[in-house]
């Protein structure tokens, strides 16, 4: 019998903490009979007997959707569930939106030549520059190769 009562004490405190979740996610809204903070004190005051009467008077109803659960998977594809989403209102904001993406990818060759142009021109002063102070030396660097030690032969 001990058990029992606990069992139910245990059953009581858990479905008032239910309710009292229910009642504080509620939208404010589609409550029935009196304003959310309202039912929220009753339901703290009165544990059981507001428990009772917030599903019997307060609760919203359910959505017909919500009561039915998920639909299924969502479509692999979740752009075509939106038709007319992504497409230009008219066609000069398409041709506007057009124009726009080609200036954005010429500005980027652009700057991509340039740099291309700048890589190569440090590369070839790097190159050139090395050969001219190498040659003024005196030293036999015309027959080496770029691929030997700068410094030279370590003996």
């Amino acid at each position: 019998m001990v058990y029992f009562a606990l069992f139910l004490a245990l059953a009581s405190l858990v479905f008032w903490v239910y309710v009292l979740f229910d009642v504080i996610g509620s939208d404010s809204e589609r409550i029935r009979l009196l304003p959310k903070p309202v039912w929220a004190v009753i339901v703290l005051l009165l544990p059981k007997v507001g428990a009772a009467l917030w599903f019997l008077l307060g609760r919203p109803p359910r959505d017909p959707a919500l009561a039915q659960g998920p639909a299924g998977p969502p479509p692999p594809f979740p752009e075509y569930e939106h038709p007319g989403r992504a497409r230009a209102v008219s066609p000069e904001e398409d041709e506007a939106f057009l124009r726009r993406c080609r200036e954005r990818a010429e500005e980027q060759r652009r700057r991509a030549r340039e740099i291309q142009e700048r890589e190569s021109r440090e590369r070839q002063e790097r190159e050139h520059g090395g050969r001219d102070a190498g040659g003024a030396s005196g030293s036999d660097d015309s027959r080496r190769d770029d691929d030997e030690d700068p410094v030279g032969p370590s003996s």
